[in-house]
């Protein structure tokens, strides 16, 4: 298939027609609302589905009902969209329904402003709703992992039944980039009869399949925690992504970063390769599951003396690399937010320091 230009957030859009979602309900935001522009006349031509809801709240819930009937469904936002979808994003997980949300994130707190920001990590990979849910969480660096990723989340989604992330910053959703939608990602719904409701006969009935998230008896819902906390520790041993860069022979710095951030420490990289000071690099593309195996690997090599966690936030990713690090080597943050984004050459100065 030949590629296309498109920019990010278009190509987010068709991915999702193309893994077969064709219902789309949303409520405009930027940086990213471009999906919905996109997806107002495209969903006409697949037959599809786009509703444009009085509020996030709203699309929250019009997704638990889409996916409570068994179709594909999905959702893009921003920032403080994503936290009023909060309340629906829980009752997702307690009702064990698959749904995609896509994040491109803006920078906050409060409203904040629409350049790119990395300022949600926390959010996404803490579990977003209230409870003990966790989300299958997906970082792409560029439009075509965007579009992949959002391919890919679906099947994910149905597997694990439970909804599924793409965190992408502004620059992700308003770049434009040549894209391709390999044919080998596009899937149709499965086993959709072990969570789609067909009604139920009687109140008290147990022959028909009723979505539901309350479980007034504690030992009940205790077990249905127990129950997704195995299937989010099955998520931590199956799903987990990543990209090493540069980490084949020895280097002093260990980086660690995602999304768009990580293609401005590829370009220091390779320039402090010239310089002759060696640096590696582990790109996470899950967030949840967190790479941690990957990194501690990484930063056990002899010849590193430090990891440093470069984000386009105020700090966040930063814990997870020193959780799974634990004390093995010493971690420094470095970040920018509010839309500004760390340059080649500061990451070059702050290596350098470092060594």
């Amino acid at each position: 298939m030949s590629k296309v230009l498109m920019k990010g957030n278009e190509a987010i859009a068709e991915a999702a027609i193309r893994a077969g979602c064709l219902n789309y309900f949303a409520y405009p935001i930027t940086p990213q609302s471009e999906v919905a522009e996109y997806l107002s006349w495209r969903m006409t031509e697949v037959n599809g589905v786009f509703l444009q809801g009085e509020s996030e709240v709203a699309v929250s819930y019009m997704i638990f009902g889409a996916a409570g009937a068994g179709v594909r469904v999905f959702t893009t936002s921003s920032s403080p969209g994503i936290s009023l979808m909060s309340e629906g994003i829980s009752y997702l997980c307690g009702a064990q329904l698959p749904a995609v949300f896509v994040n491109i994130m803006r920078g906050g707190p409060g409203l904040g402003g629409i350049l790119p920001s990395q300022a949600d990590y926390n959010q996404a990979t803490r579990g977003v709703g209230h409870g003990d849910c966790r989300l299958l969480v997906m970082a792409p660096a560029s439009v075509q992992e965007a579009a992949e990723m959002v391919m890919m989340a679906f099947p994910l989604a149905e597997k694990y039944r439970n909804p599924v992330m793409l965190l992408g910053d502004g620059l992700i959703g308003q770049m434009m980039e040549p894209v391709e939608f390999p044919d080998h990602l596009k899937s149709e719904p499965s086993n959709k009869d072990s969570w789609a409701t067909n009604g139920i006969d009687h109140r008290n009935g147990t022959t028909r399949n009723l979505v539901r998230s309350l479980f007034l008896d504690p030992e009940a819902l205790n077990n249905n925690n127990l129950m997704l906390r195995a299937k989010y520790e099955r998520m931590k041993a199956e799903e987990v992504r990543f990209e090493a860069y540069n980490t084949e022979g020895d280097y002093q710095v260990l980086i660690v970063s995602y999304g768009t951030m990580s293609r401005v420490c590829k370009t220091a990289i390779n320039a402090l390769k010239g310089q002759g000071v060696e640096v590696g690099l582990i790109r996470p593309q899950t967030l949840f599951p967190f790479p941690d195996v990957a990194i501690r690997e990484a930063a056990a090599k002899p010849s590193c003396r430090t990891v440093l966690s470069i984000e386009m936030s105020m700090g966040q990713m930063v814990d997870d690399v020193e959780r799974c690090l634990h004390g093995v080597r010493p971690v420094e943050w470095y970040g920018k937010c509010g839309g500004e984004v760390p340059t080649p050459e500061e990451i070059i100065d702050l290596v350098k320091a470092s060594v």
